[in-house]
């Protein structure tokens, strides 16, 4: 099973006290406070490398670089997010508001480059100043002489979320360090920090380590982050599901790699999952539940309007929207109680109150009901019209439901089975038939999490939702241009034929997000957006633009073949295209002894009926040949023709 800490959805904040900003924290939903590591070994750049794209970042650089990168994605996609960005090992020293002095320095060495709030233009500024120029990171980032508390860092870290996100439920510390063992001689350090994590755990912050190795030494866990960082566990001890594994350690063999793999890892765990829907009963027998929680994993994204902003004063503001409603016969203002619901049936408006549209809506209570089970093959592939929601345990409402959940995921997989259930998704929603079934964990290059297991519910289409496919007449090539077009394609394959679709993002949607960011950052406007979806000529053509020109030609001979088996010299070399057209439409059609000719009687009876159109094609054919009229066209066009025909008759 995924962790359960990234699964955790966001829950509605309590009120905030009077001396905070109610605005900002109100619509706050997630607080990541990055928490990096400044030492000489943090700050040496990788070995140079013969590979290419070769990258020189040093692992605080590129630490920086992940936090400037999140910060920018986040100020878009999730714009009521706050985010934070912690040094410590600096030789500066820096706390909240220029705070440094409480009894001397609160916390030394640990310098906050910008505090845990919504990212504001500034804080993107500042933090962009730090990655690009060289020389402002190099005033900053000196490494103290001396060693630093990791205690003391936690419990800094454990202030700025207690001031700045009190009352949230999704708050998170990403700690970047190389340092496995800051404290190896120091037991009493070492005790210190344990209890200062398990302060953070108890007021529900969530640790996540980001380690990274060095060329001559691996990063160990085992020697101090085991007693800091909690391996997220279900509420039931004796649970057999699998937890994700914790982050691989990246390496500083290559910065480049360094990177992407950091950056790769600090988004998987960088957005915090919200349920679709939570603590639905999930009924898998008689008298037999357990409590499971929804999510959406493919959404499509669109650009969202967010709030309004009002361009007329001296700087642009964000607008309140007030809405009213007013009759539109006397202009007056309607209050919400003299307003009702109707419908319209018969010419009249029949009204409803609030009660009683609610009983009409009413199906029953949110949950999950099991019917039955069937192998997984019966479930066809075009059943699969409506998103799948992902459903994962919650200990909430049941104590066991984790178990119980992965005893029957594992039943599931193993046997290749799917359920059949009732699945009431919300109060007031319409219930659907659904498949649930089971879905291995998959993991990426780098061993970190793109997909958890767990068990997905498909809505299956009712009767009304299924249309019958068009008849089409099928033409199967000939084989040698099939092998010719086989050849083609197997040169035209994605590297390990797989589509990633995060590789290849919206271009409108990011140059919508492009043009935003020069507008809110003061940067000049782009001129040309960039579109990875456009294909590449040039490597397409290098590889297999000479077979497809085989192809080609194997498509002109096979023509060749066809026209002389077909036509011979039934048609002049002279004759025009609109002329062998019309050759080939007049073409006689031949009615054999099964065909069956129908007459008049027949042909009316069928259409009063309403059974022509279960008439074969010969049949339709002959008779329309019999009265003159053409023949050519499919079966619904040559029904078309008939019925007009008895009618101007």
């Amino acid at each position: 099973m995924a962790d359960d800490n990234k699964w955790k959805p966001q829950g509605e904040e309590d009120e905030e006290e009077e001396e905070l900003d109610e605005t900002a924290y109100k619509t706050a939903k997630d607080a990541v406070l990055f928490v990096i590591e400044v030492s000489e070994s943090m700050l040496t750049p990788p070995p140079p490398m013969d590979a290419k794209k070769q990258e020189r970042d040093s692992p605080t650089s590129a630490a920086l670089k992940c936090a400037y990168a999140l910060m920018q994605q986040r100020i878009i996609s999730n714009p009521n997010d706050m985010m934070g960005v912690l040094l410590y090992g600096t030789q500066q020293t820096k706390f909240q508001d220029g705070e440094q002095t409480r009894g001397g320095l609160a916390y030394p060495h640990s310098y906050l480059l910008t505090d845990l709030d919504i990212p504001s233009a500034d804080d993107v500024k500042a933090l962009r100043s730090l990655v690009e120029d060289e020389e402002e990171s190099k005033k900053l980032l000196v490494p103290s002489a001396e060693r630093v508390s990791m205690a003391n860092v936690l419990f800094c870290a454990n202030q700025i979320f207690t001031t700045r996100a009190p009352n949230f439920n999704s708050r998170r510390l990403f700690l970047v360090t190389d340092d496995d063992d800051p404290h190896a001689n120091d037991k009493a350090l070492k005790s210190s920090a344990a209890v200062r994590a398990k302060d953070l755990y108890d007021l529900g912050v969530i640790i996540e380590l980001f380690p990274i190795s060095r060329p001559d030494h691996e990063f160990d866990r085992s020697k101090f982050y085991d007693d800091i960082i909690y391996n997220a566990r279900p509420l039931d001890p004796e649970s057999p599901a699998p937890i994700s594994g914790a982050t691989a350690p990246s390496s500083t063999s290559d910065g480049f790699s360094l990177l992407h793999s950091l950056l790769s890892s600090i988004n998987s765990k960088a957005v915090a999952r919200r349920a679709l829907f939570s603590s639905v009963p999930f009924e898998i027998g008689p008298g037999f539940r357990i409590s499971v929680k929804g999510y959406i994993i493919f959404k499509r994204q669109e650009p969202k309007r967010s709030c309004y902003i009002w361009l007329e004063g001296e700087k642009p503001q964000i607008a309140t929207g007030v809405t009213a409603q007013y009759a539109e016969d006397t202009a007056r203002s309607v209050e919400k109680v003299e307003i009702k619901k109707a419908y319209k049936f018969g010419g009249e408006q029949i009204t409803f109150t609030p009660e009683e549209v609610s009983s009409l809506r009413n199906f029953g209570d949110p949950g999950i009901r099991v019917i039955g089970f069937k192998p997984l093959s019966m479930l066809p592939f075009w059943a699969n019209y409506k998103p799948s929601t992902f459903i994962y345990p919650s200990e909430d409402d049941y104590v066991g439901s984790t178990r119980v959940f992965a005893a029957l995921h594992q039943k599931l997989l193993n046997d290749d089975k799917m359920a059949l259930a009732w699945f009431i998704a919300r109060k007031n929603a319409s219930p659907v038939i659904a498949a649930i079934f089971p879905g291995a964990e998959k993991l990426d290059d780098n061993g970190n999490q793109i997909m958890p297991a767990g068990m997905w519910l498909c809505p299956l289409p009712f009767a009304d939702d299924i249309r019958q496919n068009p008849e089409t007449t099928l033409i199967r090539a000939p084989e040698p241009l099939i092998d010719r077009m086989r050849d083609v394609v197997q040169q035209l394959q994605l590297p390990k034929a797989v589509y990633d679709p995060k590789k290849y993002p919206n271009p409108a949607l990011q140059w919508h997000y492009r043009i935003l960011q020069a507008l809110a950052l003061e940067e000049d406007i782009p001129e040309k957006a960039e579109d990875k979806t456009i294909p590449k000529y040039k490597q397409i053509d290098k590889r297999a633009g000479p077979l497809t020109i085989d192809w080609g030609h194997e498509l002109h001979r096979q023509y060749e073949e066809w026209r002389a088996e077909n036509e011979g010299s039934a048609v002049p070399a002279k004759r025009g295209a609109k002329d062998e057209l019309a050759v080939r439409g007049a073409k006689k059609v031949k009615v054999g002894e099964g065909d069956g000719g129908v007459d008049d009687g027949e042909m009316k009876k069928a259409i009063v009926e309403g059974s022509l159109g279960k008439m074969t094609i010969p049949q339709l054919k002959s008779w329309l040949q019999a009265k003159g009229m053409p023949v050519g066209g499919k079966k619904a066009e040559l029904v078309e023709r008939i019925e007009e025909h008895f009618e101007h008759k």
